[in-house]
């Protein structure tokens, strides 16, 4: 039998195509909270790779993402999420997955095993020295992660390497190794499953830590968010109103004034001039806090 948890049978898959839905579904349930159940022991290593990111970002580099397959589409949909939620523009956020954008709509499973594309995704990627690289990979090993993480370290990029394999050939290569020991998949080998859904949770705290330290999320508000549509637009409003503390009108004539950007809305609803309000963002390091205390 394979040694790595991601390819061993679930100790309760014996038989689970002869149960009822509802108890193939009470299975699954459970075997996704155990997957989450993870997270935890890699926190640590989460926190130190928002702050890689972070620092990254703030000195005018890059944050770049990789993977192969399941693993892929998670470090995917994390690196599109960044511009809506955080205000981080795409071209600061490249992403190399296996295959291109044709497999996105017909995933195939030979193109994790071709290292030579993997090599040159990573030269038209444009990361260099003091960027740094999220490589997701399930089992630690698909060609595909490994050359493109070998790469990014020849070059002097910092490498993220999320894996749930322990001692896998990622995570022993990687600057900062996350582990996410998840139990074996109830459909065995199928790591789209809880091995997903746990690199996508460390994922999303990854990127909300770097947001927070980029002062990008203020008291829980997205307060770099892009609205480009009417539903963020509503957003932007009900946030200047609620960190500034102003009714729905005042909210949305200073939106007006700074061209639908929120952090300098904020301070222009509390009385700064749109130029005023861009100085002090600036001044602050995109942080609203040390403002908003200076206006108390």
């Amino acid at each position: 039998m394979d040694p790595r948890p991601t390819e061993q049978r679930h100790p309760l898959a014996q038989g689970l195509h002869l149960r009822p839905a509802a108890q193939i579904g009470a299975l699954f349930v459970q075997a996704q909270t155990d997957a989450i159940a993870s997270l935890p022991a890699a926190l640590p290593a989460v926190e130190a790779a928002a702050q890689a990111a972070a620092a990254a970002l703030r000195r005018g580099g890059r944050l770049g993402y990789a993977g192969a397959g399941s693993s892929g589409l998670m470090a995917l949909a994390d690196a599109l999420e960044l511009a809506g939620t955080f205000g981080i523009p795409p071209d600061r956020t490249p992403v190399l997955f296996a295959g291109g954008a044709s497999a996105l709509l017909q995933m195939r499973g030979d193109v994790e095993d071709d290292a030579e594309a993997a090599a040159e995704d990573f030269k038209r990627s444009g990361l260099s020295r003091g960027d740094v690289l999220v490589v997701v990979s399930a089992s630690g090993s698909t060609p595909y992660a490994l050359t493109v993480a070998q790469a990014a370290r020849a070059a002097g990029v910092t490498v993220v390497g999320i894996a749930n394999v322990a001692s896998s050939p990622l995570l022993d290569l990687a600057d900062i190794a996350v582990h996410l020991a998840t139990p074996p998949e109830l459909v065995a080998g199928s790591t789209r499953l809880g091995a997903a859904t746990a690199q996508k949770a460390a994922l999303n705290l990854m990127s909300v830590l770097l947001g927070i330290d980029l002062g990008h999320v203020h008291d829980g508000f997205m307060v770099n968010v892009q609205a480009d549509n009417a539903k963020l637009v509503g957003r932007a409003a009900r946030i200047v109103a609620g960190v500034a503390g102003v009714d729905d009108a005042t909210a949305k004539t200073a939106l007006a004034q700074t061209g639908g950007a929120v952090k300098p809305a904020i301070l222009v609803a509390q009385g700064r001039t749109p130029g005023d309000a861009e100085q002090a963002l600036r001044q602050s390091g995109g942080h609203l806090a040390p403002l908003l205390a200076a206006e108390q």
